[in-house]
């Protein structure tokens, strides 16, 4: 897609004022009002573009959300693996679990694929289990 501008107003703007010595200059009495009005036109109608093209950016398709929801669900299985490491080195791995939080609580996408979503919650559903266990482990000490 090629972008080429706002399609404004032809640049036909009628008759240029006429200078005076000091470079002060007096418009023309009616076809200075009509060449503002134009020119202001032309400016709005090339934000109006650029806003267009903005909140397009901002939408997401299918492929991008499943993306982002795998990247999302392997970054939860790779902390939950430092988790399972840290755990069996005898450390509490409290910045792991500080990281597997914060993961948990992003917002997961929806994806259209129900096996995708289901591995996703299942997912979602070990990194909270995991979270309060150690939750009982501190408050019991």
């Amino acid at each position: 897609m090629k972008v080429t501008g706002p399609s404004g107003p032809s640049s036909s703007q009628g008759p240029r004022p006429t200078k005076a010595a000091g470079g002060f200059s007096v418009p023309p009495v009616g076809g200075g009002a009509a060449a503002g009005a134009a020119t202001a036109a032309a400016a709005t109608t090339g934000v109006a573009g650029v806003s267009a093209l903005m909140a397009l950016q901002g939408v997401e398709d299918a492929t991008e959300r499943r993306r982002r929801a795998i990247r999302r669900g392997g970054g939860l299985l790779d902390r939950l693996d430092e988790l399972k490491l840290a755990l069996l080195a005898g450390e509490a791995g409290e910045a792991t679990l500080e990281r597997l939080g914060r993961g948990l609580r992003e917002e997961r996408p929806i994806d259209a694929d129900p096996g995708l979503n289901s591995l996703l919650a299942q997912i979602d559903l070990r990194a909270a289990v995991e979270l309060a266990k150690a939750d009982l482990r501190r408050s019991a000490a």
